[in-house]
């Protein structure tokens, strides 16, 4: 597929896991998460909005320290015994009240073995809703990096794996076209990818950039 684009493409960087797109707006965020031996603490906080890529960074760095894997809204106290490897915890803004102190000791064994911790989000901790005070406090002296809304580049890159996700294959000028026209974020670039797919299907219209166009001009929300 990136053979038919004409456009210049995101710099990408060849990982274990996928390809990961690099771009002003995500490179600092993939400089840190590549090097945790340099993390304040040992510990490092991703934020930023749904679909920026997160995830995929967090998988980077599972795959190349043998980090155990956990989401925070289905941590329970058995959390705690872990520590003998380098753990990631996603989406910390939903850490539920009965995981804290669990999570709490797990920093701690983390700290005292020296491994390392990789915390991902939305938002930073200080905005995080955890009740227990030590636990907050050690959060919060996490080292934040962000990741920002995607420029040009990074965004076309974004468009086209929504497009690869769903086995789509846009016209080579439907890229450039798209990323000029719709908002300037990770959300807009899935939710415009995934009205094209359902109009091409319902219609049974073949994906051309007139039709993309039909289909944006019918859609004010998609702008």
């Amino acid at each position: 597929m990136a053979q038919q684009l004409s456009f210049d493409w995101p710099v990408r960087v060849s990982v274990c896991v996928g390809d990961f797109f690099v771009s002003a707006a995500n490179e600092p965020a993939f400089a840190m998460v590549t090097r945790p031996r340099d993390w304040p603490f040992g510990k490092l906080c991703v934020v930023g909005p749904t679909g920026c890529g997160k995830s995929h960074l967090a998988q980077i760095f599972a795959e190349a320290e043998h980090a155990a894997v956990h989401d925070a809204a289905g941590l329970g106290a058995d959390i705690a015994d872990s520590g003998s490897r380098p753990v990631i915890i996603e989406d910390m803004e939903h850490l539920p009240r009965h995981a804290e102190e669990a999570v709490f000791h797990l920093h701690n064994r983390l700290a005292a073995s020296g491994q390392r911790l990789l915390l991902t989000a939305a938002t930073p901790p200080a905005a995080w809703p955890v009740a227990l005070p030590d636990l907050a406090s050690r959060l919060q002296a996490t080292t934040v990096v962000r990741i920002g809304d995607p420029d040009d580049r990074l965004l076309a890159a974004v468009l086209m794996k929504h497009f690869a996700d769903r086995q789509l294959a846009p016209p080579p000028a439907a890229i450039p076209y798209l990323t000029s026209r719709i908002e300037r974020s990770f959300a807009a670039a899935s939710r415009a990818v995934a009205r094209i797919d359902a109009a091409s299907l319902g219609r049974r219209r073949e994906l051309t950039l007139p039709f993309i166009r039909e289909v944006l001009d019918a859609d004010p929300d998609l702008e």
